[in-house]
């Protein structure tokens, strides 16, 4: 019984570690089921029995991604803006544009969506206690618009603006994200402009 029940589990992840290939290298109606079971090596039949649908199978594929990223990027409270900042960004050189990729498709899919704005909560989540020390003393509105301009500052947008747009070297695009979340308390603690 429990060799079964460990195929079972084996077979479980490397379904949905290809799901996450596809769906994460592709728009989502471009990706196939067929495609999934061959890369997976099991039959069409096998994901709608585990899965029942598309959908299905692409939540529980973004959930096994969420699984893997909150592993690689807990949310623990550090007093190094660089060190949270290098992890952050080790997190979206490696899966950046598959994040980019489900934001390109959110608007038209709805499993998609869904999955997109847990992605959000998590992210505004591992911001807030991330770098609680960084808004230690701060309380209402203060903390909050702090909270809300660390979030922006430290969003995957911000990666692809610095890294593609303006073609910053991964250090320099750490040191600016650096630079804005410190900002963001300064101007928290400074008060209203």
């Amino acid at each position: 019984m429990t060799a079964r029940a460990q195929a079972a589990a084996a077979t479980g992840e490397r379904v949905l570690a290809a799901a996450w290939r596809h769906f994460g290298s592709r728009p989502y109606e471009d990706v196939l089921l067929r495609e999934i079971a061959a890369d997976a090596q099991v039959t069409v039949q096998t994901l709608h029995a585990r899965f029942g649908t598309k959908d299905g199978l692409f939540t529980a594929a973004y959930a096994w991604f969420g699984r893997e990223e909150l592993a690689a990027r807990p949310a623990v409270a550090s007093p190094d803006v660089e060190e949270a900042i290098a992890t952050l960004y080790e997190r979206y050189e490696r899966h950046g544009q598959a994040v980019l990729r489900m934001l390109s498709q959110e608007q038209r899919i709805a499993a998609v969506r869904r999955m997109t704005d847990a992605g959000r909560a998590y992210h505004r989540h591992w911001a807030q206690v991330t770098f609680a020390p960084l808004m230690s003393g701060l309380q209402g509105h203060p903390r909050e618009r702090c909270l809300t301009a660390i979030v922006a500052a430290t969003d995957v947008l911000v990666w692809k603006l610095l890294r593609e747009d303006a073609g910053l070297a991964r250090a320099e695009a750490q040191r600016t994200a650096a630079e804005l979340v410190r900002g963001a308390a300064l101007a928290a603690r400074a008060g209203p402009s």
